[in-house]
């Protein structure tokens, strides 16, 4: 981790030169300001990584400063470490009811201060990893909800379909990192409808041949517009694969058993069923608990039969008619 700029305000000169030059040789950028004023006014131009300050200084102390910080939206979430010759436990007090990231006291060691920057830094970026998360989960569902709109699907099927195929994951106990990936599978699967015409994709009779191809079309075209897209290039396989079958009938790879990604497995199952509780334009919608029997029927043929277990200990749970309670009556 190196390159973060850091803001270090400090009144004593020798004291802000020499930490400048040791944060600059730990491979910082360091921009100084030499009291809380000062500060401020960097922050006009300045958008640092982490601020490190000392409280007593001229014309603006540094709990002045951090109140200032913390009331402009951009700086609100970027560490502030008070850095003080004081040992009053009143400061150390204030600095905790403040919010203050850390409160280090003078004299501080090198690996100290260093260690205590690099691990607001790491939370730092942690947290803004998640915002980003977020922002692009509510984006992406904002889209997908977009695609689905185009025709009668039921309302709130991008939703339900992630939050179902997320518990389905726990109960197979994937990890992080593979139910990151399931969520924006389920989010983004069918993407590549995006390039079907409407007269297809939502064609009230039976389809033509040339019609079926294309509908088929689209979990490659999918894949492909994501695959360019670092963040998503791990859930390219499971937006191509999730119309795979377990016995290897499916497409567009006509992949089989575990070849498939189990992303798309999980995706199979939570699509057919959500498929089955709504009304389609070639079919009426089925109870939840016919849905239900419908797939542990094809358990082994359709479906991965490790993924149907994991349904089933999520319906025997009531996680799954959970996930529908607000939207319809569970009938059997």
């Amino acid at each position: 981790m190196s390159g973060e700029t850091i803001l270090v305000v400090e009144d004593n000169d020798l004291l802000r030169e020499g930490i400048s030059e040791m944060l600059t040789i730990e491979g910082f950028h360091v921009v100084r300001a030499c009291n809380g004023a000062d500060a401020v006014e960097s922050l006009r131009h300045t958008t640092p990584d982490l601020i490190l300050s000392d409280v007593m200084m001229p014309e603006m102390d540094g709990f002045d400063l951090y109140t200032s910080v913390r009331s402009q939206s951009h700086l609100v979430s970027v560490p502030f470490i008070f850095l003080t010759a004081r040992t009053d436990p009143a400061d150390y007090f204030k600095s905790r009811m403040l919010g203050a990231d850390d409160y280090l006291a003078k004299p501080v060691t090198r690996d100290e201060l260093v260690t205590s920057i690099r691990s607001r830094l790491g939370r730092y970026s942690q947290v803004k990893l998640a915002q980003i998360q977020q922002a692009y989960q509510a984006s992406l569902t904002m889209l997908a909800d977009a695609i689905e709109s185009r025709g009668p699907t039921q309302y709130g099927h991008i939703e339900r379909l992630t939050e179902i195929a997320l518990i389905i994951g726990q109960y197979l106990r994937l990890n992080n990192r593979a139910l990151n990936q399931l969520r924006f599978g389920a989010i983004l699967h069918d993407i590549g409808k995006l390039n079907i015409a409407e007269e297809i994709l939502f064609k009230a009779g039976p389809l033509t041949e040339e019609e079926w191809t294309e509908i088929k079309r689209h979990p490659v075209a999918g894949a492909e517009m994501v695959r360019g897209i670092a963040y998503f290039a791990d859930v390219a396989p499971i937006i191509r694969h999730h119309h795979e079958r377990w016995d290897g009938q499916g497409y567009p790879d006509g992949l089989a058993g575990l070849e498939i990604p189990i992303g798309a497995r999980v995706l199979a199952v939570v699509d057919s069923f959500d498929a089955m509780v709504s009304d389609r334009s070639y079919a009426p919608a089925r109870t939840h608990t016919q849905a239900y029997e419908e797939i542990l029927r094809l358990s082994g043929q359709k479906y991965d039969p490790k993924v149907i277990e994991a349904l089933e200990k999520a319906w025997m749970d009531g996680k799954i008619q959970h996930a529908y309670a607000p939207d319809s009556l569970l009938g059997e």
